[in-house]
């Protein structure tokens, strides 16, 4: 028995979870979770690094014996540090509004692959005041890191989100980073590579950017699928070997992340499940009953990519407005998964046509999966199967680059993907 510790901080929540693999199985334990959230000060949105470093201690104390330790998080956010090593300040989230009103240089797509996003580090890094003081930049994974082994570095396919590295080398480029203090950048690590230790124990990069973890866990049979990383965010797309940079490609709104084992995660971000999240904020209810009333009720369809479902704060009156008319909670609940759905349908659609790669299958992870009115709307729209599961995507993933790393698990992503075949259950919808 070999057991692993995947550290999985989510936008809304952070957990701590053990990884056990027996004979050719993996199993799952939640030992520790805590809330997250960005937290206004100063008019501005920031995330609590140091308490989440301390719920990552407790998590840690309550797993056990562990082999590894692994650290996933959301992308694009970093914190800076001075030349003593110190933090210059808690980060600030993607969502403030720091960056609005910023547009992308000519040319940037042909170097880095990236969809536009205005809260890309690079663009966050235009209105950053504390860079003068800067001595070092840190993405929220390799900050954890560092302040548990002492060590510092940037996981690869978290800096692919930064907008900063250059797809077609997988290197920092030169000519994007060349306006930055040198030295900001530190040497990029891979998945697998060691990070250093923490009380003894080996602390292992892996897939940082929690999609690039969750797209290690999709359970495919072959290459021809399509996957959608379902949470706050959908990410939805195709894995391939090479970049797709085309001027097609940059107009449909299509990004080239990088992924474990040097493969590509071609896709687009549509908004996700934040939008029923922040409905249930608002209305402070549950969400099965509205599920189930949902399923009876007519939608209407809206764009879910509009910017003006980023911000938190009312987000059923501004769904409200974008479709035009009053609506029951249970009718905002239908127009959204029916949006949803559509939007996954255009992403998965445009992928195929863009990179030239079909699929034969949709596979929904993470907390989406659950959602089986989502699953079965976007099997309807895509008019392909959908499986979906596992809804522990980005620890499954994590742990199982983890294993790999330290001899607990062996081969390919191929062999990775069979493993969570044979350890967990998956649910097929097929499209009416």
């Amino acid at each position: 028995m070999t057991a692993v510790a995947a550290i999985d901080l989510g936008a809304s929540s952070g957990r701590v979870v053990r990884g056990v693999f027996t004979d050719g199985d993996v199993h799952l334990e939640e030992v520790h979770r805590f809330a997250n959230g960005p937290v206004r000060h100063r008019d501005r949105l920031h995330w609590d690094l140091p308490h989440l470093y301390h719920e990552v201690l407790t998590g840690l104390r309550l797993a056990g014996g562990l082999a590894s330790i692994g650290i996933d998080s959301w992308a694009v956010d970093y914190g800076l540090l001075d030349a003593s090593g110190e933090l210059l300040g808690n980060p600030v989230c993607y969502r403030d509004s720091r960056t609005d009103g910023i547009t992308p240089a000519d040319g940037l797509y042909e170097i880095n692959g990236l969809q536009f996003q205005p809260f890309n580090t690079m663009f966050q890094l235009m209105a950053e005041p504390l860079l003068p003081q800067a001595s070092q930049l840190l993405l929220i994974p390799d900050l954890l890191s560092y302040w548990l082994t002492g060590q510092r570095g940037t996981e690869y396919t978290n800096a692919t989100t930064t907008g900063l590295i250059d797809v077609r080398t997988g290197q920092w480029s030169p000519e994007l980073t060349r306006d930055l203090p040198p030295g900001l950048l530190p040497a990029l690590r891979h998945p697998g590579d060691p990070a250093g230790t923490f009380k003894g124990i080996p602390v292992t990069a892996v897939g940082s950017h929690d999609t690039a973890s969750a797209v290690v866990a999709v359970p495919a049979e072959t290459d021809r699928f399509a996957y959608i990383s379902c949470g706050t965010w959908s990410l939805v797309g195709v894995e391939l070997d090479l970049p797709v940079l085309t001027a097609e490609s940059r107009a449909a709104n299509f990004t080239n992340e990088g992924g474990v084992d040097g493969t590509i995660r071609y896709l687009r971000n549509v908004m996700g499940l934040w939008l029923l999240q922040e409905c249930l904020r608002a209305w402070n209810t549950e969400l099965e009953p509205l599920l189930r009333e949902a399923e009876q009720v007519a939608g209407s369809v809206f764009d879910p990519n509009d910017p003006v479902f980023l911000p938190p704060g009312d987000m059923p009156a501004r769904i409200e407005r974008a479709c035009g008319k009053t609506m029951t909670r249970a009718e905002v609940v239908r127009s959204i998964l029916d949006s949803l759905a559509l939007a996954h349908r255009d992403a998965i659609a445009d992928a195929q046509r863009l990179s030239g790669k079909e699929v034969d299958v949709v596979h929904i992870v993470g907390g989406g999966s659950r959602n089986e009115l989502l699953c079965q709307l976007t099997a309807d729209a895509c008019g392909l199967p959908v499986v979906a599961g596992p809804a522990e995507a980005t620890a499954l993933g994590n742990v199982l680059v983890q294993a790999r790393a330290v001899g607990a698990a062996h081969g390919t992503l191929a062999d990775l993907r069979k493993l969570v075949r044979q350890s967990l259950p998956l649910r097929r919808y097929l499209p009416r």
